[in-house]
């Protein structure tokens, strides 16, 4: 977990770099969830190498967020979630998975949409209490979640879902990827701001939401799997 929290410093210090000289340092790429990532619309990485920080929000107890990338059979992917320490936020802790071509069968939630071929590996929250540190150029602090480089077993198209399977609602870091190159959003320091803020909580009951995509099937396992540390 030690590096997630070097690839958001890197994230971060490269963003200021990059508006302050109108170029981008050698770091990570970090980007926002503008428009909500859903199974129709997922965010789309364009090398899962390449480390890529993707700032979203879980905005609704139904809420899952879908983010893909086509990767080569032997590549290893680092995937990992931070929480912002926003008011609110003590408890947080979305579960992710990774979803694809010749991975080990898996269970899902129904609200996680699947091609009915996919395998699975879920990536749950660590027990016990969460590590914070501080990160000094936006002076902002998160908690460490989980992490765990995955090989990729076969060419093709993989899917990451990030959801909390109590449907609370909060603000959370992605990071797929380890390899520092330029790029990233150039209004990170702006965006971060607007970012930096409680989720309110739903109002009422919220319908249930099908997801686009078949199940796989209900006779299958699930993997799951915390921090490597």
């Amino acid at each position: 977990m030690h590096y997630i929290r070097t690839l958001l410093l890197g994230a971060i210090l490269a963003s200021v770099v990059f508006v302050m000289h109108a170029r981008s340092a050698a770091a990570h790429q970090p980007y926002f969830e503008d428009d909500d990532w859903t199974a129709n619309a997922p965010y789309t990485v364009q090398d899962p190498t390449v480390s890529t920080a993707l700032y979203a929000t879980l905005d609704s107890r139904q809420d899952v967020d879908y983010v893909t990338f086509t990767g080569q059979a032997g590549e290893r992917v680092l995937l990992g979630l931070t929480i912002p320490e926003i008011e609110g936020q003590e408890a947080f802790a979305p579960t992710l998975a990774l979803i694809g071509p010749g991975l080990p069968a898996i269970e899902l939630p129904d609200k996680i949409a699947a091609a009915p071929d996919s395998g699975g590996i879920v990536l749950t929250p660590p027990p016990g209490p969460a590590r914070s540190f501080f990160e000094p150029f936006s002076r902002t602090r998160y908690w460490e979640r989980q992490e765990d480089r995955i090989t990729l077993p076969v060419d093709g198209d993989y899917v990451v879902a990030v959801w909390h399977p109590d449907g609370a609602v909060g603000r959370y870091t992605l990071v797929v990827g380890d390899r520092e190159l330029p790029g990233g959003d150039v209004a990170f320091p702006f965006k971060l701001r607007a970012f930096w803020t409680p989720v309110p909580e739903p109002m009422g009951n919220e319908p249930e939401i099908a997801p686009s995509a078949p199940q796989p099937g209900r006779s299958s396992r699930c993997i799951p799997r915390h921090s490597m540390e």
